[in-house]
């Protein structure tokens, strides 16, 4: 099918051209003659599939049939992080200019007057962020009473990240007669409940199995210690030449540190989290999609729904705790039918992670080697021994373990008696003494007698004084 075939206005069509778009995705051919039919939609696609696309078009030419100065948004679209808010309000507004109609997008994170004044001249399509929206409607600047349309875009990390009680005020505040649309890479009980609440005899719209990865995304693991992940990430990024990347940390922290020590060895790297400003991190996403950052180092909440085109590589290089998260990282790469690869550096204590991560995709991800590095690997010529190492401790010559256990062996001898040393005070060398207490060499006893008559003061010396 052709996007010809979608019923859509020849300004659309032309835009859809531009963008280089030749056919439409699965869940395009799915979602688009439903929702121009007018009626609710649940849609489930994994990431990458052309979800926005999927609701942006329909929605546009449904708005440009009437078009007019409308004050208030007549649809609303609902995304659980700023970025991904951002991203949904530049692929709508590429199709909303196509037809003069007006488009912005309002998030937390900054300052909330020039989002007032936009909001004042009146806009068709509002993108917005759950906080942000609840304080604009609260302070009077936003009337959502017009709202003919409502979307909800990735549905499911918007429950994640705990917008049940924001969603609830949202929905008090649109009207009841309304268009709904739920667009989610997962199907968890939540989301069904959400459903059911919001959407009136809506299509069921599934373009791939539940927590599947790409077909288009290459999968495979290595298996290295956690002190070596970093040495086997930057081996990968200068042996491979890679120059786009985006590496998933667990923390904050891991990824501002990481960043650092990527940057140290002459890699171009950025960290992209929570606590990094908004003019930060649109800025950082900007150099990275322009190619004048090489590395990206996220956690999963800052890169969810970032769409960004000719990613070639995705690196785990902490393994997520929940495996739907592993779906969702891997789908940045892969897109639009571009061939991706992850990759995903598992430790010994992260292999549960892994096994969890296989048993919800329903296979095992192929194990690759890379010679001193990985823990299944052969250990280089110019490394004798690599302590700590199962595979080095198993295969090093039984001359060098015993030399080094000696090594090892002395040095911790030495470290106890300089402790023992340091911590009393005194000599260790012994000192022998009479029934009175006194030292029973001679040189001793010259030194304790002066210090030992000064300050006699008992009774048996009394006597002495006296005569």
């Amino acid at each position: 099918m052709s996007f010809d075939q979608l019923g859509l206005r020849v300004e659309l069509l032309k835009a859809v051209i531009d963008k280089g778009y030749t056919a439409p995705t699965p869940v395009q051919v799915k979602a688009i003659p439903v929702i121009l039919e007018g009626r609710d939609i649940l849609a489930r696609a994994q990431t990458g599939t052309g979800k926005t696309d999927a609701f942006a078009l329909p929605l546009v030419e449904i708005l440009s049939r009437r078009k007019g100065k409308w004050k208030y948004p007549r649809a609303l679209v609902l995304a659980p992080t700023r970025e991904l808010a951002l991203q949904v309000g530049e692929t709508i507004k590429s199709y909303a200019r196509r037809v003069s109609m007006r488009c912005t997008v309002v998030y937390g994170g900054v300052r909330i007057e020039p989002q007032m004044d936009r909001l004042k001249r009146g806009i068709d399509i509002l993108v917005a962020t759950p906080g942000r929206l609840l304080d604009l409607a609260g302070q009077k600047h936003l009337n959502l009473s017009r709202i003919e349309f409502l979307v909800f875009d990735e549905a499911d990390r918007m429950l994640d990240l705990g917008f049940s009680e924001e969603i609830s005020k949202i929905l008090n505040l649109v009207p009841s007669e309304r268009r709904t649309m739920l667009f989610s890479a997962t199907y968890s009980q939540e989301i069904r409940n959400l459903a059911d609440r919001m959407l009136q005899e809506p299509e069921h719209i599934e373009v791939t199995p539940n927590n599947t990865a790409a077909e288009s995304v290459v999968q495979k693991v290595h298996l290295v210690a956690r002190s070596n992940k970093r040495a086997l990430l930057i081996h990968l990024i200068t042996e491979g030449r890679w120059t786009r990347i985006l590496v998933f940390t667990r923390t904050k922290h891991g990824a501002n540190k990481l960043t650092e020590k990527l940057t140290a060895q002459g890699i171009s790297a950025a960290a992209l989290h929570g606590n990094k400003s908004q003019s930060l991190r649109i800025r950082t996403l900007k150099e990275f999609k322009n190619g004048e950052i090489h590395t990206l180092v996220a956690t999963d909440v800052a890169a969810r729904g970032l769409d960004i085109s000719n990613l070639p590589y995705v690196v785990n290089y902490d393994m997520p705790g929940i495996p739907e998260d592993y779906v969702h990282r891997i789908g940045r790469t892969g897109r639009a039918g571009v061939n991706g690869i992850a990759v995903s550096l598992v430790s010994p204590e992260e292999t549960r992670h892994l096994q969890a991560i296989e048993k919800l995709l329903k296979q095992k991800i192929p194990v690759e080697k890379v010679g001193g590095y990985t823990e299944d690997s052969d250990v280089p010529d110019y490394i004798l021994y690599r302590p700590n190492s199962s595979f080095s401790e198993k295969h090093a010559d039984k001359d060098i373990q015993e030399l080094v256990a000696k090594r090892n062996a002395s040095k911790l001898r030495s470290k106890t008696r300089k402790a023992k040393t340091t911590g009393s005070g005194k000599s260790s060398e012994p000192k022998s003494k009479t029934r009175s207490g006194q030292r029973s060499d001679k040189a001793g006893e010259k030194a304790s007698r002066p210090r030992s008559r000064a300050p006699q003061s008992s009774k048996r010396n009394k006597p002495r004084g006296r005569r």
